[in-house]
């Protein structure tokens, strides 16, 4: 069955929640630089691109 008692269950329950409670620093990280990079470039985009057209008249 499934939900059969192990004698090393205890163990890998704890690892298990040391795990979760440590939270997503990975997942804040990727994202992190994820949207650093397109706000890098946006910028560049921007100062680029529509900087040297000048004012619209």
């Amino acid at each position: 069955m499934i939900n059969t008692p192990d004698s090393g269950s205890d163990a890998i329950d704890e690892q298990v929640d040391d795990i979760v409670a440590s939270g997503p620093r990975g997942a804040i990280v990727v994202a992190g630089i994820a949207t650093t990079v397109v706000v890098a470039l946006w910028l560049l985009f921007y100062l680029l691109v529509f900087l040297p057209r000048g004012v619209v008249q």
